[in-house]
């Protein structure tokens, strides 16, 4: 028998994976099937069946949730990175693990090449695979939404959704249900099939993982969150008495929580890194409540310029993430900033969680930076309030200089540059 060529394809079990799976195996190739647990609703034991049953030779499962919070999703939000200014990046975070993860699985096994069912028009792909060539600049990687023969077999999911009909393959997306989903600990995304219509509002049956506000309780929840370095290190339930204190558990807990109250919605169109605007809805609420109390801590113990500074790097970061780049030099080095960052951010924050809302009761730290008394409207404290005269007056100079010159131009013509300076 005449060797095949391994390949350690990454396995979601769902529509793509399952056709790219038996696809690969049809070009004679051996599949390793590799399904990384990062949170998602699953049945595993099923997945690896399922897996077995399209003919993969090997299916690896394994449980990555602690590393990914520990080392993706905590360090991703010390950084404060949003995409676009609202999307939390939570199918972003969780690709460079489960890279990682296939190119060690690769090593192990003797695979040449690696494999994903991201498609050529979306970003995982770019994400997969960079962290491939970043982490063994040797391998090989087998992207079907990318190879002729595949697309001239299959020009979207409806010729999927056929051949496994035809070929009487276990699939999860149907005709009725033609929109794809991506699930991990930190969020489940819907985008594509009906919802690719940026005018078309999902309906309630779309949302998975949080209740709809209007049916989310009528009392407020209440909780606290402690923080050190900038790292939730406990959650308490001010209602119940409820706590956490491991980071599995203590994320896993705001997601119940956040899902509870209808915490974490969000609908939007993005700006994909290949150039194409694309409409996803997103279900985020451990990460929506985590976000809202680590900027309020921050607000309490973080020096005012480096805040400014990092809140500029942190834009960065998300794009990194967002495109791929986390196993990079840049990302190194900002991430190393960001660690000196978070120094001393340590406190304790109370919330209120409403049908939707996530709202900040209170805030201590012991590294605070607040001043009651500097502060106060009642008490005159370490302030003199004569000195600000001078300080208004130094920071009105060139808006005096400006006007002064809009007033002289409106009146009398253009004023040259050479006249401004000297």
């Amino acid at each position: 028998m005449a060797y095949k060529q391994k390949v350690v394809l990454a396995f979601s079990g769902g529509l793509d994976t399952s056709i790219i799976l038996r696809w690969l195996i049809e070009k004679d190739y051996e599949v390793v099937a590799y399904i990384a647990d990062v949170g998602q609703q699953e049945d595993f034991e099923a997945l690896e069946q399922r897996a077995y049953s399209l003919s993969a030779c090997d299916v690896r499962v394994e449980d990555l949730k602690a590393e990914f919070v520990t080392e993706y999703i905590f360090p991703m939000f010390k950084a404060g990175a949003l995409y676009e200014g609202r999307y939390l990046l939570g199918t972003a975070i969780a690709r460079p693990l489960i890279a990682k993860r296939q190119i060690e699985l690769a090593r192990q096994t003797g695979a040449a090449f690696v494999s994903h069912g991201a498609t050529g028009k979306g970003n995982d792909q770019v994400r997969f695979e960079l962290a491939y060539y970043a982490l063994n600049p040797e391998i090989k990687v087998l992207a079907p939404w990318k190879m002729r023969e595949f697309l001239d077999q299959f020009k979207g999911r409806s010729d999927m959704i056929r051949y496994a009909e035809e070929h009487d393959l276990e699939v999860k997306s149907t005709a009725s249900k033609p929109y794809s989903e991506d699930d991990n600990l930190l969020h489940i995304s819907h985008e594509a099939g009906q919802l690719e219509a940026p005018d078309y509002e999902a309906p309630e049956y779309v949302y998975s993982r949080t209740s709809s506000p209007e049916n989310a309780p009528e009392t407020p929840g209440r909780i606290s969150i402690t923080f050190k370095d900038g790292v939730p290190v406990s959650v308490r339930n001010l209602d119940d008495g409820t706590c956490h204190d491991q980071p599995l558990e203590l994320f896993t807990y705001l997601n119940k929580v956040g899902g509870l109250h209808g915490v974490g919605r969000l609908d939007m169109v993005e700006n994909r890194f290949v150039g194409v605007k694309s409409r996803g809805i997103y279900e985020t609420p451990g990460g929506t409540i985590l976000h809202a109390a680590h900027m309020d801590i921050e607000g309490l113990a973080m020096d005012r310029e480096v805040m400014r500074l990092r809140n500029m790097l942190g834009v960065k970061v998300a794009e990194l993430i967002y495109n791929g780049f986390w196993f990079s030099p840049e990302m190194e080095f900002l991430m190393s900033a960001m660690e000196k960052s978070q120094e001393l951010i340590d406190g304790t924050v109370n919330l209120k969680l409403y049908k939707g809302g996530v709202y900040v009761a209170s805030r201590t730290s012991p590294s605070s930076l607040y001043d009651q008394d500097l502060s106060s409207m009642d008490v005159e404290g370490g302030f003199d309030q004569s000195d600000s005269e001078g300080f208004i007056r130094v920071n009105a100079i060139r808006l005096m200089a400006h006007h002064a010159i809009a007033r002289r131009s409106s009146g009398r013509g253009e004023v040259s540059h050479e006249t401004v300076v000297s």
